[in-house]
């Protein structure tokens, strides 16, 4: 990661940043073979590469696509080194800089008001949860549940009444700062939900029936750091004992085959397990929450991005879970739906045989704890905005999202 000063100004929303990216790239490589394969990891081990797909070197193989930032400074050589060794590549993102002002492509109409058309940083985010409460006080509450590494509230809406005895599905946002699509949708669906209550059928009927529990960001303090100075940040912000290398991956730090995977021991990593389970006052706090709720809470969904999949358990192991042929039939059909509003194609299956191999993660965490409806959504794209998704495919983003998402709740409570 580079640091340049002095500090450059580079858009109004994302303020003064110390991190430009000028000149960056992102490209994507399809190893032919295992040689072409260990070429990648050899360039891991002599540049500074931050992989986006998949989430390190050590998940490549061949015939895999693999999505990688360099350094302007080490571009060069490594297009060189793929050209030698005859390894097709395509540059995704010729100047990151550019790609992460042009994400602000959607004009703001009304300053005043909320925008689900935007990216809205923490403050706004936080002033949302009040005016949610404020504005459908019969079927939407505000619960602090904990705090974060930096003394940030975690807050969660409850929506759906007062009534706690009411079965519920937990959902959260955000559990990385970089995916920011992902507190996007969780802001989306709040507002959805309680707009269409009382009047769409399948949204009344669920709230009648059931409470939804929605962290809108798991990652506080690693969300306020993409806004304020590095936009490609993915872990929290928390100290790490002996180590000058900041943060803790909060999708490792669930209590679920945590020491399965060396690769997640290094402090300095992005996918750094922290010191022990549940270590990180978040994973702490929602864990916590989860397990007050167990008895109501019958389905758990996490929102992340990218690369247009549903996926369930496990990510820790080969096995497939005891209720995989229910989960597989789901998120068949909830890709299915998904797909029915603008044609978008997701694929589904298990975290370890879809994506990659995965140790202590919050869905594996739910699983293993008795909720038996758990799914991850990795939203889009499928690589050419990357984490960079433009506004302007926001609403699109959410709109399908929130048909499959209403899928899952069905399922999960057996409304007809």
């Amino acid at each position: 990661m580079r640091f340049l000063l002095p500090l450059g100004l580079i858009t109004t929303s994302l303020a003064f940043s110390q991190v430009r990216f000028d000149r960056e790239k992102v490209l994507r490589v399809k190893p032919q073979d295992e040689r072409q394969a260990n070429i990648i990891k050899d360039l891991a081990q002599t540049n500074e590469l931050d992989f986006w797909y998949p989430d390190a070197v050590h998940h490549v193989t061949a015939n895999m696509t693999v999505d990688f930032r360099v350094s302007e400074k080490e571009a060069q050589s490594i297009l060189a080194t793929l050209d030698q060794n005859k390894m097709h590549y395509e540059i995704l993102i010729h100047d990151l800089q550019e790609e992460i002002e042009k994400q602000f492509d959607i004009k703001e109409e009304s300053p005043g008001r909320h925008s689900y058309a935007k990216y809205n940083n923490w403050d706004k985010i936080v002033a949302w949860t009040e005016k949610m409460v404020n504005k459908r006080p019969e079927i939407v509450s505000r619960i602090k549940i904990g705090a974060t590494a930096e003394d940030n509230p975690l807050y969660i809406l409850k929506i759906g009444g007062k009534d706690e005895s009411k079965k519920a599905i937990f959902m959260d946002c955000g559990i990385h700062a970089r995916e920011w699509v992902s507190p996007a949708f969780c802001q989306w669906f709040v507002y959805q939900a309680t707009k269409t209550y009382g009047r769409n059928k399948i949204m009344t009927k669920l709230l009648d029936r059931m409470n939804f529990y929605v962290l809108p960001v798991f990652n506080v303090d690693g969300y306020i750091w993409t806004w304020t100075k590095n936009r490609m940040w993915r872990k929290n912000r928390s100290k790490n004992q002996n180590s000058k290398c900041i943060g803790t991956d909060l999708n490792r730090n669930f209590n679920v085959s945590w020491n399965a995977f060396p690769e997640t021991k290094n402090p300095c990593s992005p996918l750094y397990r922290g010191p022990a389970p549940e270590s990180e006052k978040e994973t702490k706090a929602v864990t916590d929450f989860i397990r007050r709720n167990l008895k109501s809470i019958k389905a758990y969904i996490t929102v992340h991005s990218y690369s247009q999949m549903l996926l369930f358990p496990y990510g820790y192991t080969p096995e497939m879970p005891p209720t995989y042929k229910d989960l597989n039939k789901v998120a068949k059909i909830g890709t299915d739906v998904l797909s029915t509003r603008y044609e978008t194609r997701y694929i589904y299956g298990p975290i370890a045989s879809t994506i990659y191999p995965t140790s202590g993660s919050s869905l594996d965490w739910a699983y293993d704890l008795g909720i038996k409806h758990t799914f991850a959504f990795e939203l889009r794209d499928k690589g050419r905005f990357g984490f960079l998704l433009p506004e302007s495919r926001l609403k699109s983003t959410c709109k399908e999202t929130m048909l499959a998402v209403k899928f899952i709740a069905k399922c999960s409570f057996c409304l007809t």
